[in-house]
């Protein structure tokens, strides 16, 4: 199976692209990128894929997490371990809540490039192009830093391995054992003013460990975890570049992360992104936010799962706290009636941002869980699973979001604010968020 060339894809036409001055930088650029081994191997997309196919018949939860936009400087031991981690605390909660396997993928190791509303950006009358992520351009705002440059692709590339080598020893090193986790969530219920709420559910989990040790059960799974990568596929020249023909199967696989999906703003049926992850083999993600219709879900449908895989396709839908309510029941109902195989996801982050007095863009914790608590409500109306949660986190205590047990305000919000596009949840926002969903999922 062939994928169409990268001339051809872009005469589809597609959003969201740099423009780069150079053709001749981009080419070596896309050349060098063609040498390079896999980050990702096809048969941990087909494992990842076996997964997503438990979460859309209701026996799996999934839960994709970590930032809005990576950056380069942001590839440390320190920060990668702390998302890991409060990943790691997260889904032992939501485990022992939901009592299914929760499947575990990371929005890092290729999270660099990010679509932007408008292609310029102006602060005091000057005018320069957006920073679209560090795959493209700079965050500095001065005309230099604001080129597009193709080199980044290949820095993309050495980010992301550099993050995937790390992810893969803690999590064969012992750092993501159950007992060590749960210690880490047992000290949160302690330390934290807004975790003694929690300490009941905790106080269970510890309970249930001591009982399997009692009976000397240690299974494997006690001592490591899977762990999978995901990102946007967004620039055209990097995903057509790392896609490569698996030497088993003679099938097409992007390999520069198990898991690509495409955005809200790059779902257009007829154009690049669609056409590209259609000839692909990973599992893959469509965001659809609140302009989408029945219609256009059962097209991306037949266009991304002709076959009606399980396990190929996630919709990851992001309406906002006020809309999910009234518009996911039609998306629902419809999708269910075709007898189509989807995993339904909610990202309540991007349908809630709004720019505080102080200018910084924020989200509520209170619309976050909203929306979280609106996407059960609808599943469990129709009868049919919530089946994940898609989040844009951070290990770190920074302050991005406001409210949550801490009570931050939008004055707070200047303390720590990190993110070089949107606003993440911090480690003790992330931790509650999942203490809530496990409410949540007692009761689906």
């Amino acid at each position: 199976m062939s994928i169409p060339d990268l001339a051809t894809l872009h005469a589809l036409g597609a959003a969201q692209q740099p423009t780069y001055p150079d053709s001749e930088a981009v080419d070596a650029a896309v050349s060098k990128l063609r040498t390079l081994p896999p980050l990702v191997f096809a048969g941990e997309c087909d494992e990842l894929k076996d997964k997503i196919a438990a979460v859309s018949r209701g026996e799996a939860f999934l839960l994709q997490g970590g930032d809005c936009a990576e950056t380069f400087a942001g590839v440390t031991a320190d920060n990668v371990r702390n998302k890991l981690r409060v990943l790691l605390q997260m889904a032992v909660v939501l485990t022992y809540a939901a009592s299914v396997p929760v499947v575990k993928v990371g929005r890092l190791a290729g999270q660099y490039a990010k679509p932007r509303s408008s292609d310029m950006e102006t602060r005091d009358g000057v005018t320069l192009p957006a920073y679209r992520g560090d795959a493209v351009n700079g965050f500095d705002f001065t005309p230099e830093s604001r080129v597009p440059d193709p080199q980044r692709l290949v820095d993309v590339y050495n980010s992301s391995a550099a993050t995937l080598n790390l992810i893969r020893a803690f999590v064969t090193g012992g750092y993501a054992d159950l007992r060590q986790v749960h210690t880490w969530n047992t000290d949160f219920v302690k330390e934290s003013p807004v975790g003694q709420r929690y300490e009941a559910v905790a106080s269970e989990i510890e309970r249930a460990l001591t009982f399997m040790q009692a009976i000397g059960a240690d299974p494997v799974e006690f001592h490591r975890v899977d762990f999978h990568s995901s990102h946007e596929a967004l620039v055209l020249e990097y995903e057509h570049a790392m896609t490569r023909i698996d030497s088993r199967t003679q099938m097409p696989y992007d390999v520069s992360g198990h898991m690509v999906w495409i955005g809200e703003r790059t779902r257009q049926l007829d154009q690049a992104h669609v056409e590209l992850l259609s000839h692909i083999r990973n599992p893959i993600g469509v965001k659809l936010g609140p302009t989408t219709t029945p219609d256009d879900a059962l097209a991306l449908a037949a266009r991304l799962n002709p076959l009606n895989e399980a396990g190929r396709l996630t919709f990851i839908t992001r309406f906002g706290a006020g809309r999910i309510r009234d518009g996911l029941p039609d998306l629902v109902e419809k999708v269910t009636a075709e007898g189509l195989q989807v995993a339904w996801v909610c990202d309540p982050m991007h349908g809630n941002t709004f720019e505080a007095s102080s200018g910084y863009k924020t989200r509520r914790f209170d619309d976050v869980i909203d929306e979280v608590q609106g996407f059960f409500d609808v599943h469990r109306s129709l009868g049919t699973w919530p089946g994940g949660l898609h989040v844009e986190l951070t290990g770190d205590d920074v302050t991005e979001c406001v409210g949550g047990g801490e009570d931050l305000l939008e004055v707070d919000l200047g303390n720590r604010y990190e993110s070089v596009c949107d606003p993440r949840l911090n480690r003790v926002q992330s931790l509650e968020l999942a203490f809530l969903v496990a409410e949540m999922l007692r009761k689906a």
